[in-house]
């Protein structure tokens, strides 16, 4: 399976070089897009995101933080960024949880690192927006991390909406490679490497997954949504990243469309997700999603 993947996203490069950054207003479903944003300028905010004099409205009072996996918020939000942002919302991305694996790559430090940079990312948003909670959307560790912000970081309170797309909630076999971890923590170096590693202590029986604690029970009042692909490679098995509570919707995709097959890195992009993101931060004026054809990596075919 990793050397699928890896084919993959060779083959992608051709893609990526062709694509430009997706316009504010023209959104690109697919993500070679995040990956061309990113070559042509490092760093950059994702389209509608990090207007720090944005003002909520009354239909959409909440800001949206967006928090990506193992990756960045360029990559990450090139595409339901500005989709949130043209739908009205005020939107908030960044990178944290910069580690050993350098500046492209974040939520690689440890879960407690990352949570403590996105409790105060949080706490930066609602002070420039004066307003009381934020949505949250993540994705991958991004879905997952949060929770030891809820649990140990004086969270719960400031949440409305938690979105978590392929989120590794009870621990990921990353497609089996996770059982390799053994091996590399033999070593003094490894043990060193794997202590560094957020999603190291996302392993399946990792003693880490208690403290993380993704019960939806602590937190009644916030409205949890889990979106999960059956074509997952990364968050395995995909059934990792749903959970059980009466204030909890979990949303398998191919349940709503069997012609998606998207997987881990196309999810943030994947149309069908991405409406139903639209529609758990604003059930009141939800609407039907429409069913397409998604490749992995790619997106909707004739998108």
């Amino acid at each position: 399976m990793r050397s699928a993947t890896l084919c993959a996203l060779l083959a992608l490069i051709p893609a990526v070089l062709a694509a430009g950054p997706a316009a504010a207003d023209e959104p690109s479903y697919s993500y070679p897009s995040g990956l061309a944003a990113e070559l042509s300028e490092p760093g950059q905010s994702p389209p509608g995101a990090n207007d720090w004099h944005c003002t909520p409205s009354a239909a959409h009072p909440n800001p949206v933080v967006l928090l990506h996996g193992l990756s960045n918020d360029t990559i990450s939000w090139n595409t339901l960024s500005p989709v949130l942002a043209n739908a009205g919302y005020c939107v908030f991305t960044t990178t944290y949880g910069v580690g050993l694996a350098g500046p492209l790559i974040g939520a690689f430090a440890p879960v407690e690192d990352s949570a403590r940079q996105i409790a105060d990312f949080i706490d930066r948003v609602r002070a420039a927006t004066g307003t009381e909670k934020v949505d949250l959307v993540g994705h991958s560790m991004g879905g997952a991390v949060p929770f030891y912000y809820l649990n140990r970081l004086g969270g719960v309170g400031k949440i409305d909406h938690y979105v978590a797309l392929a989120a590794p909630l009870h621990g990921t076999t990353v497609s089996g490679i996770a059982s390799l971890q053994p091996l590399l923590e033999s070593t003094a170096f490894g043990r060193e490497l794997v202590q560094q590693c957020g999603p190291c202590s996302l392993s399946p029986g990792s003693p880490f997954l208690d403290t993380l604690n993704p019960d939806p029970a602590i937190a009644p009042d916030i409205r949890f949504t889990t979106v999960v692909t059956r074509y997952d490679e990364i968050a395995t098995p995909y059934t990792t990243g749903l959970m059980d509570g009466p204030n909890v919707r979990n949303v398998v995709l191919q349940d709503l469309c069997a012609t998606d097959f998207t997987e881990h890195y196309e999810l943030p992009y994947d149309p069908v997700a991405v409406r139903v993101v639209l529609n758990a931060l604003d059930p009141a004026h939800a609407q039907s999603v429409s069913c397409t054809v998604v490749l992995p990596f790619v997106g909707p075919v004739g998108g």
